[in-house]
């Protein structure tokens, strides 16, 4: 997330939120934030959900990932909350949102 330039917002058990300034460096041929940096803050925040109610000495990775693109990433911060939907024994699904942060304008 470093690379991205993404912070954690917030954590609690189940719900994680991570925030994107767009920059130059993610942005796509047209300026908006490029479909693979929203994707990586999208999967991250999901991901970093389901690790939050499982033990300390376990891990997680992404079995599947499907995202669609509905409008261009635009705003001054990006927004990606993960949320666990079902916790099971080998797999939890989590779904994610990504959205301009709210209080911000999209440009």
């Amino acid at each position: 997330m470093t690379t991205l330039g993404a912070t954690l917002d917030s954590v609690s058990p189940g719900m994680v939120e991570i925030a994107l300034t767009p920059h130059p460096a993610i942005s796509q041929q047209h300026g908006f934030v490029h479909g693979g940096a929203v994707s990586a803050i999208a999967d991250s925040a999901a991901g970093y959900a389901a690790l939050s109610l499982m033990p300390a000495d376990t891990g997680v990775l992404t079995t599947e990932f499907k995202i669609n693109l509905l409008a261009p990433a635009a705003g001054e911060r990006i927004l990606a909350r993960g949320r666990v939907v079902k916790t099971g024994r080998t797999l939890t699904l989590a779904k994610q949102r990504c959205s301009p942060k709210p209080g911000d304008t999209k440009s």
